[in-house]
């Protein structure tokens, strides 16, 4: 992996991955067409470079935390990377994101269980130096795996 780009395995592990990261080595090697020996070696490299965690889907609702908020923030784009890793440290704060130009240039997803609490992050987040332009309610969020690690067909596919 050290410079050399992924090829057409390792896309096709990454996209069984997406699909479904609790399959074992066996059921990713027999979708592929590999031994589970070569999709646990391609793993292994993989995870040194390409995949940085495995994370669970919650659904936060059922897990008694109603509230799921998307703030949209300024930061000083000198301070952003430091800021949006801070706002990880606030209690409720799910996941950050950075964004290239414009005013609006970080997001911060909160869970709470509580209008409440959902004003005491929202507090934490100012504190830190993050200005709050808009809250909105995420009531539901779709993911799909990326159509570039879907297996190609034939040497002509683009």
């Amino acid at each position: 992996m050290d410079n050399n780009p992924i090829d057409d395995i390792d896309r096709s592990i990454l996209h069984q991955l997406q699909l479904d990261a609790r399959q074992t080595d066996t059921e990713i090697g027999k979708k592929v067409d590999v031994t589970s020996t070569t999709v646990r070696n391609r793993l292994d490299k993989l995870e040194h470079n390409v995949i940085q965690g495995y994370h669970p889907e919650i659904n936060y609702e059922q897990a008694g935390y109603p509230l799921h908020v998307l703030f949209v923030c300024t930061v000083n784009p000198s301070e952003l990377k430091a800021l949006t890793r801070d706002a990880l440290d606030v209690q409720g704060v799910v996941s950050t994101r950075e964004l290239l130009g414009g005013e609006r240039n970080s997001h911060v997803e909160v869970v709470a269980g509580t209008v409440r609490e959902v004003e005491e992050i929202r507090n934490d987040l100012a504190d830190l130096g993050l200005a709050i332009n808009s809250s909105e309610i995420i009531s539901e969020a779709e993911v799909q795996p990326w159509d570039r690690f879907y297996p190609r067909a034939g040497p002509d596919a683009d």
